[in-house]
């Protein structure tokens, strides 16, 4: 009979893309987990302590309990820290593998206030990622601007010589998207041709999304005497930004929704109404949220630069220039994916496709 593997999960930061991710991991790759984790805020005093809470953590452990076949960690955890400091765990197996999974870099995410250049955070994901034995990003465009960071990084002390050592990362590091469950949009029925069409923006409510671009092209469709319906759905913020405010009267009844989804039923529900997903955003690894909406049906509209060029063809993306008439476009022409289109674009992200690579990756199986 095969050993059931034991897998230690680490987030520090356990919520949006993090937690999706963790929770769709367990249910899909088989697996003894032990998951230990702190809600989703305070990122920077996370990155700089999360190592000695996980210690704790495991410390808190009954000692037959301390061994596994590998510990998962996230971005936010000072892998380096926390490897040193497993050695002074009693009964902790010092050979086993820990592996780190990147959702996002810190050599590469906006800042919303210009500060003085600082490598305090990147260089933990640095040194977290020469800590690991095996490192994934969740997209080519996540690992390139990482290791484009690391190489900027090292030139600060180039009399030192360090540059090979971001080769020998690359060496260890892969790409691996997180898995998403369809099987709910999948199974919701679509609004049949919505009268009139439906704009969806499915994003978080902060600056790095850039939500007042997507507005300003709203206004000016809206200026024209073209019709359209409204859902914006997603997590605010006490500082989330004003437009999201301001729209609700400037847009009324056009409004569908606003505000954060009750249940993932609801959320997947409101996809399915939609003609349109628009971003606008400054920074992204991924994009889950975009993904979704495309495997419900809607035509997305997407800047040209960020992941989403690794991920849609070109007739999706727009430059900067180009947004309120694309825009427009596809909503005089009423435009949405038809079924077969949408599983097409987004069948390699489901866990069904995904889950032998994981068990190669994390578990040390083969994925055959």
């Amino acid at each position: 009979m095969k050993k059931i593997k034991r897998v230690l999960i680490l987030e520090p930061y356990f919520g949006g893309s993090h937690r999706f991710f963790l929770e769709g991991l367990q249910v899909h790759v088989a697996a003894d987990y032990t998951i230990f984790t702190m809600p989703a805020r305070k990122w920077k005093m996370r990155m700089q302590l999360s190592a000695l809470w996980c210690i704790e953590k495991i410390k808190g452990l009954p000692l037959c309990e301390r061994r596994f076949d590998a510990v998962l960690c996230s971005s936010f955890i000072d892998v380096a820290v926390l490897r040193a400091l497993l050695t002074k765990v009693k009964g902790w197996d010092y050979t086993t593998r820990i592996c780190t999974y990147f959702h996002e870099n810190q050599f590469f995410y906006p800042e919303r206030q210009a500060e003085p250049k600082s490598f305090q955070f990147a260089a933990i994901n640095f040194h977290s990622a020469l800590a690991s034995d095996k490192i994934a990003f969740n997209s080519s465009y996540n690992a390139e601007t990482f290791f484009s960071g690391c190489q900027k990084y090292l030139q600060t002390a180039a009399e030192m010589g360090l540059s090979a050592a971001t080769i020998e990362l690359k060496n260890r590091s892969c790409i691996l998207y997180p898995g998403i469950d369809f099987t709910p949009i999948d199974r919701q029925k679509r609004v049949s041709d919505p009268e009139p069409p439906v704009i969806v923006w499915n994003h978080r409510w902060e600056h790095d999304k850039n939500p007042d671009r997507f507005f300003q092209a709203l206004t000016e469709i809206s200026s024209s005497g073209i019709d359209f319906r409204l859902i914006l759905v997603g997590k605010s913020f006490p500082n989330s930004p004003q437009c999201f405010a301001d729209a609700k009267n400037v847009f009324g009844e056009r409004i569908i929704h606003s505000g954060y989804a009750p249940s993932y039923a609801d959320y997947v529900a409101l996809l399915c109404r939609g003609n349109v997903v628009v971003s606008t955003a400054f920074h992204e690894f991924f994009g889950i949220a975009i993904i979704e909406a495309v495997r419900a049906g809607c035509l997305p509209l997407l800047p040209d630069r960020l992941v989403y060029p690794e991920f849609f063809a070109k007739e999706y993306l727009y430059r900067e220039n180009e947004l309120t008439e694309k825009l427009e476009r596809a909503i005089v022409h009423r435009s949405r994916l038809p079924p077969e289109n949408a599983h097409a674009i987004t069948q390699r992200f489901s866990w069904q496709n995904l889950v032998p690579r994981y068990r190669q990756w994390l578990l040390d199986e083969d994925a055959g």
